[in-house]
Formats: structure tokens, sequence, C-alpha cells
């Protein structure tokens, strides 16, 4: 009995407490990414140190604007020149330059829907024969990767749980995957929630 009630009571917390674990690593997050500059322009002006809620209200107000004037120069001819100009300078710093560089592609693949964008979802055999999970697919051109001519291979990535975002990248042939009639939110929440959410309303391929 004591067992079924703990394991209960475990089961229906957890949602609670990865929320709660994820809202607070983001508001961790806020104050630390303005506690250094807030902290030298009150000395300057004298001021006490905000406390760790003022940071947070001030990285956020800090963010919202900062989204919103990025916004705002994509708008305008000048503005998109001033981007530019910041692009190409970023792009000559090293190792900056690899890792902006492939977040920028991600992002500009997933607005134009270039490669599938991460919008396909497929069934594939990983990580040994035998086994399957599903995938994304993120590009279906691997050439540069020295296959041969005649073969079709897809780039697909295989999300994680419960955190998706640390997922893994295979090349595999493209006769190996199958479609599947699930949109991306279905895998993910599937994935997410280690196979336990299973999809409705899905028909076999």
């Amino acid at each position: 009995m004591f067992r079924k009630y703990l394991l209960a009571g475990f089961f229906t917390l957890l949602p609670a407490v990865v929320t709660f674990w994820i809202l607070r690593a983001i508001f961790n997050s806020l104050v630390d990414i303005f506690r250094g500059p807030a902290s030298v322009i009150a000395a300057m002006l004298h001021l006490p140190v905000p406390p760790p809620w003022g940071l947070a209200l001030i990285s956020a107000t800090a963010t919202i604007s900062l989204l919103l004037l990025a916004g705002a120069l994509v708008g305008n001819f000048v503005g998109r020149q001033i981007l530019a100009w910041l692009d190409e300078l970023v792009m000559y710093i090293p190792v900056v330059k690899g890792i902006y560089g492939a977040t920028k592609q991600l992002m500009s693949a997933i607005q134009s829907g270039q490669g599938g964008s991460f919008k396909e979802v497929v069934r594939v055999e990983w990580p040994r024969p035998g086994a399957y999970t599903l995938g994304f697919v993120a590009h279906r051109d691997c050439g540069w990767a020295g296959f041969d001519p005649g073969d079709e291979m897809v780039a697909v990535y295989i999300p994680t749980a419960p955190n998706p975002t640390s997922g893994y990248v295979i090349m595999v042939p493209a006769s190996t995957i199958t479609p599947m009639p699930l949109s991306p939110e279905q895998a993910l929440t599937w994935a997410i929630s280690g196979g336990v959410v299973t999809p409705t309303g899905v028909k076999a391929p």
C-alpha cells in the first residue's frame, strides 16, 4: 500500500516538478544575463543592486526590446544593411562564426521550409537493426558527405527524451525511412513523454 501511494504521488507531482524546474531555469538565465551590467550601472549611480526578481524583470524587458528592435531593423532597407554588416563582422570571429553560422542556417531552414526543415516525421531503424524510433527529416541531400551519386541519403534528426534538443543526427538511405502521418507536435510529445503519450487518430502508413 505504501509503495502504491508513493508511486501514485510521484507520477502525479512529476509534471508539476518538471514544469517548475524549466521555469526556474529560465528565470535564473534571465537573471544571469544582466546581473553583471545591472550591478555595474547600479554602482556607477550609487544605487543598491536590484533584487533577483528585479534583475529578471530588467532582463525580460531588455530581451523583448532587443527582439522588437531586431524585427524593426529587418523591416526596412537600412536595418537590413546594418544586420548584414553585423553578420559579416561575426563571421570573421574564429569559433563564434561556426556556431553562429550553423544556428542561422538552421533558423533559415525552419522559416523557409528547405530540406524538410523538421516538418516531415519519419520512422527510422535506430540505434540497431530491429529497433525503431521517430525522427524528423532535416535534409534530403547528403551528397556532400561523399556517398555514391546513386545513393539517396537523407539526414534525419532523432530527438531524445525528456530533452528533445540533445538528439542525434544520422544519415540513412531514403529507402529505409517510412513517412508517418504525424504532426511535428505529436512526434515531439511522444518523444518527450518517453513514449507514454501515444498519438491518437493515426493510421498506419
